[in-house]
Parts: structure tokens; sequence; C-alpha cells
């Protein structure tokens, strides 16, 4: 996630978290241990998405949201069942559609009983991991039936607002919108998510390895016969936020984000640059990733390492910096090293 001075960035910067944490000794805690044994159940059955399973353990953390972006067939799906697996928490599943209309994710008033009386039916938002499969391929309007619960962990349903469960997680997945009947999240939706992780293609050894289990046997569709189980529950990633919420965060660190975000601000490029909702999201995942290695404190290598995923899609490229074939992620490579780093 460094550059050399000389040379700027990298054109092409990771657009996910690091796989894992760099190794360290941290001090024994059994709540970070059995979060963090999550990565081993998620690998019983997913291969090669290593950076994906660490975005979506800073979610839990920070009490955020994931997007995961890629093309069919990178295990995206597979992905977020396996995580629910390994959790001992309520999870949901919604496929998205064209015809999808947002009372089939909120839940709606129903007549029931002889007495035509009316009452609420939950709908699948009110768990504590929802997997939102496909969420590009249904219109804007029933996208944003999530917008409230995303941000305020509630749903109002006739007037009446409806505590959800805690944790509460979406996984949202998507195609990249380049695909044929998808329809972009609009930006208030795309800010809502703490972090976009894009899923690549796997390499060649991480490819054999796939057709070799499933030679052997292995069926996407059995989470459980791979062998994967729960090894964390709701307590533990309560006990883990509050940790986090303890993490330090030095007034240096503080102001090598905001410049951060005000470089971007400030790009010729961008049309829209990163706002303080995306700033102190930031912090939240940076503190994240401090506490999954062993720390009280946030340094300035946990920002740059969370920077792409966390900010990357809350930024608007000009049209005319679009036809010249820049790249959001490039841009924001430049602004990063544009900030000097405290030391």
């Amino acid at each position: 996630m460094t550059h050399d001075p000389q040379t700027g960035p990298p054109a092409t910067p990771p657009a996910t978290p690091p796989a894992t944490p760099p190794a360290r000794h941290p001090a024994e805690d059994p709540v970070r241990e059995r979060l963090t044994a999550v990565r081993t159940e998620v690998a019983k059955a997913v291969v090669g998405q290593d950076a994906a399973v660490s975005g979506l353990l800073v979610a839990l953390l920070c009490g955020g949201h994931v997007l995961m972006e890629g093309v069919p067939g990178t295990a995206k799906t597979l992905l977020v069942r396996t995580l629910a697996a390994s959790l001992e928490v309520d999870t949901a599943r919604v496929q998205f559609t064209p015809d999808l209309m947002p009372g089939d994710i909120t839940g709606s008033m129903v007549i029931e009983g002889n007495q035509g009386a009316l009452a609420f039916r939950e709908g699948p938002v009110f768990t504590n991991l929802l997997l939102a499969d496909e969420i590009n391929r249904t219109p804007p309007k029933t996208q944003s039936a999530l917008l409230e619960a995303m941000e305020e962990g509630q749903v109002s349903v006739d007037g009446v607002s409806r505590a959800l469960p805690t944790p509460f997680l979406v996984a949202a997945t998507q195609n990249p919108v380049e695909y044929e009947g998808t329809y972009p999240l609009p930006e208030a939706q795309l800010d809502r998510f703490l972090l976009k992780v894009v899923l690549p293609v796997p390499d060649r050894p991480a490819e054999l390895e796939i057709l070799r289990r499933h030679a052997e046997g292995f069926d996407p569709r059995d989470v459980a016969g791979a062998g994967v189980r729960a090894v964390a529950g709701a307590a533990d990633i309560e006990a883990g936020r509050r940790a986090v919420r303890a993490v330090q965060v030095a007034p240096e660190v503080a102001g090598y984000i905001v410049d951060i975000a005000r470089a971007t601000r400030e790009s010729p490029s961008l049309s829209l640059g990163v706002s303080p909702r995306g700033a102190t999201a930031l912090m939240r995942a940076a503190r994240a990733w401090a506490w999954l290695n062993g720390r009280d404190f946030t340094t300035p290598d946990d920002v740059k390492a969370l920077a792409h995923a966390t900010l990357v899609h809350r930024l608007g490229l000009r049209p005319e910096a679009e036809l010249e074939g820049v790249e959001v992620a490039q841009v924001l490579s430049a602004a990063l090293g544009s900030v000097p780093v405290p030391r």
C-alpha cells in the first residue's frame, strides 16, 4: 500500500483492503481471536478472496455495510453465505430483480384475521446479516428502500418507525455497471456503504484449487458440507465494536484523513469529492484495522490501507475526465500521493 515518493502512487491501486493484517504479535484477546478465526472458516468454502473477507470483518466491527462488485462467478454470494455460516447470527437473503417492490424488503401492512385488522409483517431486512444479491438489478426506487435501514437501523412503514436487530449488516453484491440490465446505484445509496470491495477473477493457482475442490465433490450450495462452523456470535461483534471505539486516533492522523478528503475536493478531475461522512468512515475503518492488528492506536498506514476501499465509491468523475479514460482509483491515488504523511 506504499509507493516510491519519486515515482508517485501506482497507476492501478488495489480496490480492496489488504488480504490479512501484517504479521504482528498482538496481545491475546479472545474476542479478536474468535473474529479473526472467521477467516479460516470462510477459506474452507471460498478460495482466493481474503481481501473481501477483511472488508466484511472491518464493516462488522464498524457497524457499516459492504458493497461487493465482481463479474458473475467470482463467489460474491458464496462468500456472504459462508460468512453467515461462520457467525451465530440471523441471516436473510433478498434476490434483487426488476419487479422487486420496497415492501418486499422492509415489510408491509397486511390484513389478518376475520376482523380485517391491519398488522405489520416484517420483511427480510429484520435480521442481523442481510445479503442483498445483485442489488443493481432493481430500479432505484427499490434500491432506496434500504437507505433508512442502512443509515439509521430502522424502517418506517405506514408512519411507524421500527428498529432493526443489532448487529445489522447489509452485504450487497452487484455486477459491474457495464453489464446489460443493471441500474447504477445513486450517489446517496453508495455513500451509505462503508466499503466497496472488488472481487477479482482468481489467479491461476487459486482457480486450480477451485477446480480441485469441485472435482473432490465440493458443492457451493452446501456450505455446511465444507465443514464451515460458527466461531463467533453477536456478543463477540458487539464486544469488538466497543474495543474499536476505544482505539485512539492521534490529531496528526485525524489531520491526515481530513487533508486526504480535501485533496479529492480540489482535484480538477472530480465533480464530487469525499464528504465529511466519507472522512468519518475512513477513520472508523482505520480504527477497526488497527484493532485487528492488535493495536489500540491508529497509524497513517492504517488509513492508507483502507483508503481506496472506503473512498473510491464516493467520488465522481467530471465528464471530460471520463472521456479521457481517467479512472477514479487513479485520481484517488494521486490525491493520496499529494498529501504529506505525518511522521
